[in-house]
């Protein structure tokens, strides 16, 4: 069986593609044949070391949906042949894997495979963002940074199906036309435009309350200044380096702000969790709400160019590896 490996951390070039011997599920693990593999920072971050794996050499990928193979003991939810979708779980980067049954969910008929590993991990994000960590209701300005990579293209839609007026930042113009097709009523070319003064000037200067930023250092503390009294600033990724020296009094000076850094992790600390936050997110995206945008498939064999692409930000969307 082929897995990317990591021996090393690294730049690109360090995934090996190899072939790796998994064995049988132990109790409460199911072995999974992967469909479709997603792509995400989250395993640049692996990769780098700036996430600790639990040890060298291991399997980059955080998601994926495939078919059961086989059940460990004391696993009844599971069967051989079952459509499953997983998250939140490290080691999708392979032909197969074996899957921890607490992450694990059934994946209903109407998604396809595809659809399934390039949702999962940026969906169930999108989810506890907006109904968990800040919950969204008509009438709320939110602000979402990136909002055309693959959470933000979530994100958007599911905001403005909950009535929020949505501003988003993007790096290009392709972007962020992509970005207003999915739900945002703003979008401020950061490259181009000071996204802060944009904000105050579509806002009426009172601000947002809440900014969803996956960003980190580029756009800090810029995002503290987009927010009104009282907002929310939600930290939920670095993509282009992590925020240093966080002073909390900047909090108070600038209007009594409120200031988080959830993870997926914590919020799937139950199976119970994992199944009720992947329910809402397959009720979304069965219903039409939320699409799931694919721009890119690419063989599993090329995880290291898809790699580069996704730290260079030639990517839209989601990217999905796909076994041989």
């Amino acid at each position: 069986m082929k897995a990317i490996r990591i021996h090393r951390h690294g730049g690109p070039e360090v995934l090996a593609y190899e072939d790796v011997d998994i064995g049988q599920p132990g109790p409460g693990e199911v072995r999974v044949r992967n469909m479709a593999i997603g792509l995400n920072f989250i395993d640049v971050y692996f990769r780098t070391g700036a996430y600790k794996p639990p040890g060298l050499p291991f399997t980059p990928g955080n998601e994926g949906a495939g078919e059961v193979v086989a059940v460990g003991e004391g696993v009844g939810d599971f069967a051989p042949g079952d459509r499953v979708a997983y998250a939140a779980t490290l080691g999708s980067y392979a032909e197969e894997r074996i899957v921890p049954a607490h992450f694990l969910v059934h994946l209903p008929g109407a998604i396809d495979f595809e659809t399934g590993a390039a949702m999962m991990l940026k969906g169930l994000t999108a989810q506890y963002l907006l109904r968990r960590t800040f919950r969204v209701e008509a009438g709320h300005t939110i602000l979402v940074h990136a909002a055309a990579g693959g959470v933000g293209l979530i994100l958007t839609q599911w905001a403005k199906h909950l009535g929020a007026t949505v501003i988003g930042t993007a790096g290009s113009p392709d972007k962020a036309e992509l970005a207003r097709q999915n739900g945002c009523d703003h979008v401020i070319d950061y490259r181009k435009e000071d996204f802060v003064a944009r904000v105050k000037e579509i806002t009426g200067g009172e601000g947002c309350h809440v900014v969803y930023d996956g960003v980190g250092k580029a756009t800090f503390p810029g995002s503290l200044d987009c927010l009104r009294r009282f907002g929310y600033f939600v930290s939920f990724g670095s993509a282009s380096g992590p925020i240093e020296a966080f002073d909390i009094l900047l909090l108070a000076q600038k209007g009594s702000l409120f200031a988080t850094r959830p993870t997926l992790f914590t919020h799937l600390a139950t199976h119970e969790d994992v199944v009720e936050m992947s329910n809402d997110l397959f009720h979304v995206v069965e219903s039409g709400v939320v699409k799931i945008p694919i721009h890119t498939r690419m063989p599993l064999a090329e995880a290291a160019e898809a790699h580069r692409r996704l730290e260079a930000r030639q990517t839209t969307g989601a990217t999905v590896l796909l076994p041989e």
